[in-house]
């Protein structure tokens, strides 16, 4: 498995609250799935994160242009493999 941060730079915010619990919803989902590592939105309002635990780029692309974010233009995305460096204990 490879690591993909996916930035989900905000495009409009009144429709990223709209559609906000539709997004964590499928990112629930997602996590059932085993294909999230970490989440979380930017303190600043300009979007957020999500890192993606999948076996290809083409993959994790499909997977984000499922989110209710994307799909409904309240987020941008942008993905990068994630080579991760880390001294934690991973769940994985």
């Amino acid at each position: 498995m490879k690591y993909f941060a996916v930035f989900l730079p905000m495009l409009n915010l009144e429709k990223s609250q709209e559609y906000r619990a539709q997004h964590l919803d499928f990112l629930q989902q997602k996590r059932e799935e085993g294909k999230i590592f970490a989440n979380g939105r930017f303190s600043d309002n300009s979007g957020g994160l999500v890192i993606y635990r999948v076996s290809s780029i083409e993959e994790v692309e499909e997977i984000v242009r499922q989110d209710p974010y994307v799909i409904h233009k309240a987020r941008d995305f942008e993905i990068h493999e994630w080579e991760m460096v880390c001294d934690a204990t991973l769940p994985y």
